[in-house]
């Protein structure tokens, strides 16, 4: 069973429950008019995606990213409290984290399971040590999560397990969730999204972070066209990547910050290192 918290819970108690159980669902998050606007924002665009090329991507499932670029309201669910709480919790033993992807997962009828994988072999299957998380992730109900209608399964606990292990639908749980909730798991815990089969479409909206020092899934770059980044608060910028990853970490050029770069202001894009960052490399 996976454990369910209420709207209430702090990023402290999120990630105590991730690392006790890998998964957590914190119920309400999110109210439908929030959720209505911002797909109706999306609409043109899930609507151009086409399914997936093979069975992993899923063959009637679309997946669209590009959220930041395409609504408004993404910068709301990619910064909310709740959430950013629980990445400074999870991910603290990093100097910084960023976001890692955005993309609304639209699971069709007669979809077939997901085969069970962790979202952490992305970084090409490199086996991190066993309770070292480098993803906090969220999916977050589009529509009511059923058994039914493909909710997301997951093997509780199987964040402290082996990597590289195979396990079968009947090994999971459905993360049944109401509209609006959040489905919070690690980058370790195996999960896969689950078979459709009714004739309705299961709608997600999956946001995950990662540490900085790994690369990003979606490349917030090029997907936010620079005109577009040039309009978001500091503090989003910083989250899509417009920092110092670690002491050395993504600069430009004469060790330039990229956000002072970005706003092309001659004050500040003259000299090194932002005033976020640290002064020199940790101690030995």
């Amino acid at each position: 069973m996976l454990t369910h918290l209420p709207p209430s819970a702090t990023g402290t108690e999120i990630a105590a429950a991730l690392r006790r159980d890998g998964a957590v669902i914190v119920d309400d998050l999110a109210d439908d008019a929030t959720l209505d606007r911002f797909f109706s924002e999306m609409a043109p665009w899930v609507a151009a995606t086409p399914t997936g090329r093979d069975d992993f991507t899923g063959r009637a499932t679309r997946r669209t990213g590009g959220l930041l670029a395409r609504s408004d309201t993404a910068r709301w669910f990619v910064t909310h409290p709740t959430v950013l709480a629980t990445c400074d919790d999870l991910l603290g033993h990093a100097t910084s984290y960023h976001l890692h992807l955005t993309q609304i997962i639209d699971i069709g009828p007669g979809q077939a399971a997901q085969a069970v994988h962790r979202d952490q072999w992305a970084f090409d299957f490199f086996p991190f040590p066993r309770g070292y998380d480098v993803q906090c992730n969220t999916i977050w109900a589009g529509d009511d999560f059923t058994e039914a209608n493909g909710a997301t399964r997951v093997v509780v606990g199987s964040h402290l397990a082996d990597d590289g292990l195979r396990f079968d639908l009947d090994d999971t749980v459905p993360a049944e969730m109401g509209r609006g909730s959040v489905l919070f798991y690690t980058g370790a815990v195996y999960h896969g999204g689950g078979p459709n089969r009714t004739d309705a479409h299961r709608r997600a909206i999956n946001i995950t972070y990662a540490v900085s020092f790994l690369r990003q899934e979606e490349n917030q770059y090029l997907t936010v066209p620079r005109e577009v980044a040039a309009t978001f608060d500091d503090d989003l910028l910083r989250l899509m990547g417009y920092r110092i990853g670690a002491y050395a970490l993504g600069y430009v050029d004469d060790l330039r910050d990229p956000l002072r770069v970005l706003r092309d202001d001659p004050e500040l894009t003259h000299g090194a290192f932002g005033p976020d960052q640290p002064s020199g490399p940790p101690p030995a």
